[in-house]
């Protein structure tokens, strides 16, 4: 009798085991170097912890084969769905690719996919922002003033939705454009991109930055050549924030990193649940200045 009851225990250990075991949702990420992704993936994390799931965060390193390399090994490990943060646009269609043969769902953040099966896309309206952003220069230093732009990684949905958005802008406020560089949303980049283009573009008005890692670069090159020249960046990271609240940064276009996070693994959520899920989900913007 003392055997069986055992046993019994035993095997209600294993089944509640069984009932408690958690499904597991990927997220990989373009790079956590980045402030803007590390708070996105804080807010897969704490919606997941939620709602009871695992999971797993992938950095990509800003490498379309490491991200490539990332998938293959999380669809073998038993994701359930693949939230993604694309490295590049194209070149995440073979990442997709791999998930979409494994029939897992997956959901890109922040950045959008050029081919493959994705089932949802969470994102700001870039396009939309980088009018924002060229609109608020026209406020601050007038139609026809000469401007930089700085520009993110080339083959990001990003930067080429942020870029057209600024266009529109550029062509509405009548803005000579001096020159557009990218600078790989990379602060340091940002930096020595614009030191080189202000010994030939030293009057210029006005930069825009396409993120705000490379709007803070912009701003040390600035400070450092004595100019009078203002800067918008596009994120609303915490050290943008703090620039703007300090006088440095003249305006950001908020994103809320957290929210597309959290977004995604509700998003996954629903998918497991056999819910339907918009195919676009967008994540409101604003304009942070003093």
């Amino acid at each position: 009798m003392k055997k069986l009851t055992s046993l019994a225990v035993a095997l209600g250990l294993v089944f509640s085991a069984s009932a408690m075991a958690k499904d597991t949702i990927a997220l990989a990420i373009s790079t956590l170097d980045n402030p803007f992704f590390v708070t996105l993936k804080e807010g897969a994390e704490k919606k997941a912890n939620e709602l009871g799931y695992d999971l797993v965060v992938l950095d990509s390193q800003n490498d379309p084969a490491k991200e490539l390399s990332n998938v293959e090994d999380v669809t073998v490990r038993g994701a359930k769905v693949l939230l993604i943060n694309p490295t590049d646009s194209e070149a995440v269609g073979n990442a997709v690719a791999v998930a979409n043969k494994k029939h897992i769902p997956v959901i890109t953040l922040d950045r959008g996919a050029s081919s493959g099966k994705i089932v949802s896309h969470i994102a700001s309206d870039n396009v939309a922002g980088g009018k924002m952003a060229g609109d608020f220069i026209a406020e601050k230093v007038g139609k026809n003033a000469k401007v930089i732009q700085l520009e993110g990684i080339a083959g990001t949905s990003v930067a080429r939705e942020r870029g057209e958005g600024f266009k529109q802008a550029v062509e509405a406020n009548q803005f000579d454009l001096l020159a557009s560089q990218p600078a790989d949303f990379d602060r340091t980049k940002g930096l020595n991109v614009t030191e080189n283009l202000l010994v030939s573009n030293g009057d210029a008005k006005a930069v825009f930055a396409q993120n705000d890692e490379m709007a803070l670069g912009a701003l040390r090159a600035i400070s450092a050549s004595g100019k009078d020249i203002i800067v918008v960046g596009f994120d609303g990271t915490d050290d943008a924030i703090k620039a703007v609240e300090g006088g440095k940064l003249a305006a950001t276009i908020a994103q809320q990193p957290e929210k597309i996070g959290e977004l995604g693994v509700e998003t996954a959520d629903k998918l497991l649940k056999g819910e339907k899920v918009d195919t676009k989900i967008p994540v409101p913007l604003k304009v942070i200045s003093k």
